[in-house]
């Protein structure tokens, strides 16, 4: 599998050039807490909290966070993975690169199609949120205002990313403001004690109390761990970080701990500060924010909401780009398709790549959100299942030797992942199992007619030269 792993330039020997013959590369433009603020962003921990969450409570009730604590659990064996095999192999392309260096080029290619669902889903899933956080001004259609904020993100993705990761950061600042004010809220209004967390209670038919499920909560797990999913942003960013071999791992394990407080507690608090079953189930946080404190106070949390929406947007079409970018520099298509997606723009982004990400995602936003939730479930924990895969390999051979961050308790941790993951998969519905399965379907035949019949020639997964020595 050495012919996957080669610096860009034996690569790439024809893929969008520059003036001096050698191709367009990301420029290496933000430290630590540039990319530790877009990663943030694109976790969007608020806007989550507001758009994602109130799914849970309406399946889990007091369950809720419970599962996102699970979740969160196993999101620190993910993040490990992640920053083992991204200071490993520091590429744009994220899972795809990792997972092809170790485990091959069609396992990579695999989880290539699987992250390009993720990267393709959340962002309408989260921009569709919008309408109902800016109703108290204004009322919008919630498929219309989805895909405003997609456009929206899209020319703003743009921009320099260095001007991106501090409009993002003020956009986090403001989120984080709003998490808190409903934590604080919750917390003050309490009307259950902290064994509520464990009770497993949500609201049923008729106005009794059914009982949640320990099936039901390993079957939520699937989107407890899509809540944090955002940590991976690092990775995709890798390029463009200063001192890769350092700051992947350092971005990826500090967002993972910042992102679960900032969900975790104001679940908790508003677990415990419902009025009753029946509001904690309906998941109108904005609603008990209100009832909590006064209409002033709401408005302003929804409103923070509404742009955290709209960070997210623009932190994910940066991501997402980032990713058919490095597809395309890596021959994952005919010539002509990697010659547009792998050109930069003028403010050093790939511009094409950028308007493939949120023009779709735009019209994503009409599509029916119970199928995009699912499907991205599935994926996800696909995905995560396949880099777990990646982590176990990760010490064999001249990669042993390679300079790396090493997560502890390998390989004991990446195998108890793939278990407990391949049992999440295994409890989801059929319905998302087999959308997800028919794609991927598709998309092995397109490896096996198109790709690998010209091995040579096509998916030559690459590292930046500059990292490599």
């Amino acid at each position: 599998m050495t012919d996957t792993l080669r610096p860009v330039e034996q690569a790439l020997p024809d893929a969008a050039p520059t003036a001096s013959g050698s191709p367009q590369k990301l420029k290496r433009s933000i430290g630590i807490v540039g990319g530790t603020l877009l990663t943030l962003s694109c976790v969007t921990p608020a806007s989550t909290l507001f758009v994602v969450v109130p799914d849970l409570f309406s399946s889990l009730g007091t369950a809720t966070a419970l599962t996102i604590a699970i979740g969160s659990l196993l999101c620190i064996a993910v993040a490990f993975c992640y920053s083992e095999l991204g200071t490993l192999i520091p590429s744009a392309g994220g899972e795809y690169a990792m997972v092809s260096t170790m485990a091959g080029r069609l396992a990579g290619w695999l989880v290539f199609v699987l992250s390009l669902l993720v990267v393709m889903i959340v962002p309408p899933v989260i921009a569709m949120g919008t309408a109902d956080y800016l109703a108290p001004i204004v009322h919008l259609n919630p498929s219309m205002a989805g895909a405003g904020v997609m456009l929206l993100a899209t020319l703003a993705g743009l921009l320099d990313l260095r001007a991106n990761a501090w409009i993002t950061g003020v956009f986090l600042v403001l989120e984080v403001i709003a998490a808190a004010v409903v934590a604080v809220l919750g917390f003050t209004h309490s009307q259950r004690g902290v064994g509520s967390l464990t009770s497993m209670q949500v609201a049923g038919s008729g106005g009794h109390t059914d009982t949640v499920t320990a099936m039901l909560v390993v079957s939520g797990l699937a989107i407890a761990l899509f809540i944090t999913q955002g940590f991976s942003t690092a990775v995709y960013l890798s390029e463009e970080l200063e001192n890769p071999r350092r700051n992947v791992a350092r971005t990826v394990l500090a967002t993972l701990a910042i992102s679960t407080v900032i969900i975790l507690v104001p679940v908790v608090a508003i677990t415990m500060g419902a009025s009753d079953l029946s509001t904690l189930t309906g998941g109108d946080i904005s609603s008990m924010v209100t009832a909590w404190s006064n209409s002033a106070v709401g408005t302003f949390v929804s409103l923070c909401v509404a742009l955290a929406i709209i960070n997210a947007g623009i932190v994910m079409v940066i991501q997402n780009s980032r990713v058919l970018f490095a597809s395309a520099r890596d021959k994952a298509w005919p010539e002509p398709i990697n010659q547009s997606l792998s050109r930069l723009g003028r403010f050093g982004s790939p511009w094409v790549a950028t308007l493939l990400v949120g023009v779709p995602g735009a019209l994503l936003c009409f599509v029916n959100l119970d199928t995009l939730y699912g499907v991205t479930g599935v994926s996800v924990t696909a995905m995560y299942l396949l880099v777990a895969v990646a982590a176990l390999l990760a010490r064999r051979g001249q990669h042993r030797h390679t300079p790396a961050w090493r997560m502890p308790l390998w390989p004991a941790m990446p195998v108890l992942l793939i278990a407990v993951l391949a049992y999440i998969l295994s409890q989801q519905e059929m319905t998302y199992l087999l959308w997800t399965g028919g794609i991927t379907a598709v998309a092995t035949l397109y490896w096996a007619f198109y790709l690998r019949p010209r091995r040579e020639t096509r998916w030559l997964v690459s590292i930046p030269e500059d990292v490599q020595a």
